[in-house]
Formats: C-alpha cells, structure tokens, sequence
C-alpha cells in the first residue's frame, strides 16, 4: 500500500515580469511534524513525503492515500491539492491544528479529518485504510508521542531545508493569549516527554545544531532545568522559544547557558501595559517594566533575543507602532518579528471581532482568493486596515534594512561573540529580509475558485 505525505506550499508571489509564481521558501525548516508521522508508519506502507515548497507533487503517481498537513496560511493550497487528488479518485486525509480548528471546513476538502495530534492514531488510520473502512474523522488525543516513537528523518532525503534539526520536548503552553492559536488547540495545557527519550532522539540525530520547537520551552521550570543539564555533555548549540518570565531564574539561566543555548524565539508582543493587557500576554505583564532588566539578564547570559511583537491591538495606532520600532531598534535584537494581528479560528480574538463584525473577508481570510499575505484581516480600532497593513510593512522594511542588520552586528562584535555567533546572525539576517520582502503581499494558495465554500 503507499502513501504519500505532503507539505503544502502557502501560494504564489508576482515577479518582475509580472507573472505569477510559485513562492520558493528559502528559509524553509524541516516538517518535524511528517516526520512524527513516518516514525509510527509501519514498515510494510510504501511511505514518501514530498514537499511543495521545495519540488513538484506527482499527481501521475498511483497512490492509495494523500496526507497533508494543514497550516493555516497554506490551507487554501492545501485544500486546493486535495481536490486534485480526489478527482483522480486517490483517498485524502486532512490533519494538523488547522484541521482541528475548523473540522467542517476541512471535511469539505477530504474524505478523511484527523483531529488532534496524529501520532496515537496514524496506525488505524491505515489498518482502515487496508480493510477500505477509512473513517471520515479521527480523533487522536493531544499529548506527546508514546516512550519509544521518534521521528523518521530519512523523508528528508534529498530535499534542502536550513541546516537546523527539528524537534520536540514539550507541547502546549500554559498561557491563554487572546491571539494564539496554539493556547486554544491545547486548551492552555502543557505535555511533555521524558528527558532520556529526548536525549536518545538526538543522539540518533546527525546535526549539532538544534531548534526545539516547543511552543514554550520553559513552561515547566523543573522539568526544563533537568533537560538542560543532560544536555550540557553533547555539545551542542540550540535555540529555542521561550516566554521572558524565564529570567526570574538564575539557575535556569545558568543550566541554559552550559547546555549550548544560543537564542530565543521570546515574544514580547506589545511595549506597553495597555497592549499586553488586550493580548492577554499575562508572563509579560507580570515582567513588565520597559524588560530593559530582562534583556540584561539575557545578554549577560549569552542569550540572543529573537523578538516578536504583535501590531495591531485595539489601542494601537501610528505613535505605538513607531514605539514599537524604536524599542526594537534600541536594543538591536538579532533578528526580530513584526506580525501583524492575526484573527485565527476559534481563538478569543476572533470570537471577539466577529461578536464586533470588525473580521474582513467574510470571516475567512485564509480562504479568500483577494488576501493577501501580511496584510490585515480585521478592522482595527485606530487605524484602517491598509493604514495597519503599510505601518506593519514600514516597520518591517526599516529594522530588516542594511544599515540596522550592520548596527546589529556591531553591537555582536563589540559584545565579544564567537566568530561562529556573527556568522550566524550575519547569514539569517540577510536571508530573512529577503524572504521578509518576498512574502510581502504573497496571494495565497492558487488563482480558481475554491470548492462550494
């Protein structure tokens, strides 16, 4: 029996000529979560995996079963895939966050829904699919992978991802945010797997440099501190995310400096109480004090900050956003993020523009053929949505500019970092204001209509 597993592509982009193409993602990571999936197939499938944002899909391939992972700003592309394989007459299963955010959005695409974390419920899957008994929903229950699953690397063989090997410690994050889709899938609950089972996954792995996408590496203090001292004798450097409420302790701060921490992902969203207070980002609040000592502590501890902000709150406007970039710009984060608000599905925020009819395109901007790729969804309260838009672009232009990546990387050399950290930042700096600037305005998915929705 095969099965193919596929990473969608998020859409196209217009070149110079004016034409349109497909969007080639140069920043692109490993999907850490096929590979979750590969690990639980059994060895009698024929699995591949094949990746849009990087090669073609073989649509002329016989295939007994189509798995895409579901993201939401690939779901049009996702959902547009799906159809072109069921008209073939080829079996499509549906999963990921998006998937169990909208199931019956995502069931109009497919004859199978997966919701939940897939791991615990890949193998029925396909016994059913065997018995041609493929059930239109699954529900799989969120938690970590099972002692003794880890993920099957080989379905990246040959393809060319960042030079980062993926995975996991902990799901979930005990924080509500108002924005965050992620507080909403795991109904602020935190699961983790044990340390040795991490420890082995890496050294079956071929990389020294890491990237733990848990969604909060330090949402259990305890448990974090005993990761981070088993791994202080692999020698590694890693990244991560993590919530700045980490820098209350100096333990922790220690045990992640020995372990080979280079940075993390921190979102600081907001630079005012008010903000954080309409995001509901509570670890922030709590911190909040212009976090002038929270970045010390890092920095003292040889912590690269990755910041993230979040535009677009209801007190926001044209002074706040400008604030936000100075903030930025004072403290010459290594690299940082300016996303603009999102309303995803479900989550508090986009229950609240839709009591408030603010939600544009119809409340389903993922499926629109006419949104574009970081522009805004919503109406805002202060601004206009193309005011928003601009704002967040301006931003984004100005702290990925040439002459703030140099400033940035004087403030490395005059810190004394390693030849091999200025490298780092000099190399992911350029790459991501090119990326930064080729999403800019992306259509999502393909041009056609999509289905009856």
């Amino acid at each position: 029996m095969r099965v193919h597993l596929i990473m969608p592509n998020i859409g196209y982009s217009i070149n110079r000529s004016g034409k349109y193409a497909d969007f080639k993602d140069n920043a692109r990571m490993e999907p850490l979560q096929l590979a979750a999936i590969a690990g639980v197939t059994p060895p009698d499938i024929e699995l591949e995996m094949y990746d849009e944002r990087c090669e073609e899909l073989p649509y002329d391939t016989d295939v007994d079963l189509v798995a895409i992972s579901v993201e939401i700003f690939a779901a049009r592309r996702a959902y547009q895939i799906a159809q072109k394989y069921r008209e073939m007459g080829v079996k499509v299963l549906l999963g990921g966050i998006h998937v169990s955010m909208v199931p019956d959005e995502a069931a109009e695409y497919a004859d199978s829904i997966l919701i939940g974390d897939g791991e615990n419920i890949w193998q029925q899957v396909l016994e059913d699919l065997k018995n041609g008994a493929l059930k239109a929903i699954y529900r799989g229950a969120v938690s970590c992978p099972a002692p003794g699953v880890y993920p099957d690397r080989s379905i990246y063989k040959g393809k060319k991802y960042l030079p980062l090997g993926l995975l996991q410690f902990g799901r979930g994050c005990y924080y509500g945010c108002s924005f965050c889709a992620i507080s909403k899938y795991f109904d602020k609950q935190h699961y983790r797997r044990r340390v040795d089972e991490v420890i082995r996954e890496i050294e079956q792995m071929d990389k020294k440099f890491l990237f733990f996408v848990d969604d909060n590496i330090v949402a259990d203090i305890d448990a974090a501190k005993e990761l981070f001292r088993a791994l202080i004798p692999y020698n590694i450097k890693w990244v991560g995310q993590a919530s700045i409420d980490m820098t209350r302790d100096k333990e922790l701060m220690r045990l992640m400096e020995k372990s080979g921490c280079v940075g993390h992902v921190i979102g600081f969203e907001a630079v005012t109480q008010k903000g954080l207070k309409l995001l509901k980002k509570s670890p922030n609040i709590k911190e909040f004090n212009n976090y002038d000592e929270q970045i010390k502590i890092l920095r003292d501890y040889g912590i690269q900050s990755w910041a993230a902000f979040t535009l677009g709150h209801d007190n926001e406007d044209m002074d706040s956003i400008k604030t936000t970039l100075d903030f930025a710009l004072h403290h010459k984060f290594g690299f940082a993020a300016f996303n603009i608000l999102m309303p995803y599905p479900s989550t508090p925020l986009y229950l609240q523009l839709e009591k408030e009819d603010r939600l544009l395109f119809k409340g389903k901007w993922w499926l629109d053929e006419d949104y574009r790729f970081n522009h805004a969804a919503f109406i805002p309260k202060n601004l206009s949505p193309d005011e928003l838009t601009e704002a967040c672009y301006d931003v984004r232009k100005s702290y990925n500019s040439y002459a703030s990546i140099g400033k940035r990387l004087l403030k490395v050399l005059s810190d004394r970092k390693t030849m091999s950290r200025i490298a780092m930042l000099t190399k992911y700096s350029l790459l991501f204001r090119v990326e930064s600037f080729k999403k800019q305005h992306m259509n999502i998915g393909m041009r056609g209509k999509l289905g009856n929705i």
